[in-house]
């Protein structure tokens, strides 16, 4: 696991080139807040979301990186094609409600199925425990636990708590 802060630690591993452009897969179930999330790493507003139907993509500059953030829908009906974006990812980030312990079990099997896919084997792993200003939410630590990512030992992963809506521990830098 690394240690450090979420993305820019996964991206300074990841930079062979500063001028390189990193694709970065954004997946999670649906209502786990990546578009907040993706709208917070891009410095918008955060107060008019709505739900993906399919996919966004979004050019983010941050502390001399150049992102392009693939946000993919999380309903169940469109989570069979997101196969089609593992392509060329450099980071996947898996979004999940921590305080949503009713689909925890849901989530952790579509990372599971994710992290056995051919095409994303080697790619690195962040996991934002998100909505952690909800009462009552799952700490990062405690998703790590039962999603047994300390299992995970062929892999560069690490998992920070955040809030996407307030924008706590979402920033690049």
């Amino acid at each position: 696991m690394l240690a450090g802060t979420g993305l820019l630690s996964l991206l300074r591993k990841l930079r062979s080139a500063p001028e390189k452009e990193l694709r970065i897969l954004l997946l999670g179930l649906d209502n786990a807040g990546k578009t907040t999330l993706l709208k917070q790493l891009a410095s918008e507003e955060v107060t008019q979301v709505t739900p993906t139907a399919g996919f966004n993509i979004k050019s983010v500059v941050s502390d001399g990186f150049k992102l392009n953030v693939w946000d993919i829908g999380g309903q169940s009906k469109i989570r069979p094609y997101w196969k089609n974006y593992f392509e060329n990812t450099d980071v996947l980030i898996y979004v999940i409600d921590s305080s949503d312990k009713k689909r925890l079990e849901e989530t952790g099997d579509e990372l599971t199925e994710l992290l056995l896919d051919d095409k994303l084997k080697s790619v690195p792993l962040l996991v934002f425990a998100n909505k952690q200003d909800v009462v009552g939410a799952l700490k990062a630590s405690e998703i790590a636990e039962c999603l047994k990512l300390v299992k995970l030992m062929d892999r560069t992963w690490q998992i920070q708590g955040c809030s996407a809506l307030q924008g706590t521990g979402v920033k690049v830098s």
